[in-house]
């Protein structure tokens, strides 16, 4: 297992690939403001029967900036070049929050390339285009440190950060370790994604995980998706990551589906 890079015409792609040579492909799309380390207790978990591939978004973690704004053809399209480059041409999909929203966009708009589709802590329009206009001229004002509190809790139950604090304080140093310009680009692709009709057409088995605390996508958004696509909603304890903070019981669920 090592990192790679991908070139494209504007950026370059880090992604890491585990498994096994011949298992199917699963892919893995993290959140906004975190690298794919934050797929760890995933990764390890599910390499022992599928091709498993993760990879930072355009702007975060190792992976440049491209010039923005973005929008989620953007970054639905640097998926594709991902699976083009590597030959894949049919992977299951676990995207989480903006990482759920491309999960839905490549659902819509690359429905052959999709097996099934795990849509995490996500909704089909997160949030208001106003209020992700405001989030890109404050990071571009202040950077990123002042929101790491706020974004812990966000992120993580308070007996989490309380029993986890190393691990939510790598994950927040990923944070204020991301490049300005990609976080405000993939704002900017936030600001303007909203897919609640599009998803209608979806026929692709959808699974819909939520943390059950969570303040930015609770389970209504998650039950909204799933009844819409004719998919199956799961809720388990935590928050914004869920992957992060109940692994076991994310595993669990996401093995079931897969399988």
């Amino acid at each position: 297992m090592s990192n790679a890079f991908l070139e494209l015409p504007t950026h370059r792609l880090r992604y890491r690939v585990q498994g096994a040579d011949g298992a199917p492909w699963l892919v893995f799309c993290n959140s906004l403001g975190t690298d794919l380390s934050m797929w760890d207790a995933q990764a390890g978990a599910f390499a022992d029967r599928f091709r498993v591939l993760r990879y930072d978004r355009r702007g975060h973690g190792a992976s440049t900036a491209a010039p923005g704004p973005y929008t989620l053809a953007d970054l639905g399209g640097d998926v594709l070049a991902l699976f083009d480059a590597l030959g894949i041409e049919r992977a299951h999909y676990c995207g989480l929050s903006i990482g759920g929203l491309v999960a839905q966009w490549l659902a819509v708009h690359a429905p052959r390339r999709l097996a099934r589709v795990a849509v995490c802590a996500t909704a089909s329009k997160i949030g208001t285009a106003e209020a992700w206009t405001t989030r890109i001229a404050d990071v571009q004002a202040r950077g990123l440190d002042w929101m790491a509190g706020a974004t812990a809790e966000r992120w993580f139950g308070a007996s989490f950060r309380s029993m986890h604090a190393a691990e939510v304080d790598r994950i927040l140093a990923g944070f204020v370790a991301t490049s300005v310009a990609g976080y405000a680009g993939c704002c900017a692709a936030l600001a303007g994604a909203d897919l609640r009709a599009d998803i209608a057409g979806i026929d692709i088995p959808l699974l819909a995980i939520s943390g059950d605390d969570d303040p930015v996508c609770p389970p209504s958004d998650l039950q909204a998706i799933a009844d819409t696509c004719g998919g199956r909603h799961v809720s388990l304890p935590g928050r914004h990551l869920v992957n992060v903070e109940s692994p076991d019981a994310f595993n669990a669920a996401l093995r079931d589906f897969l399988s």
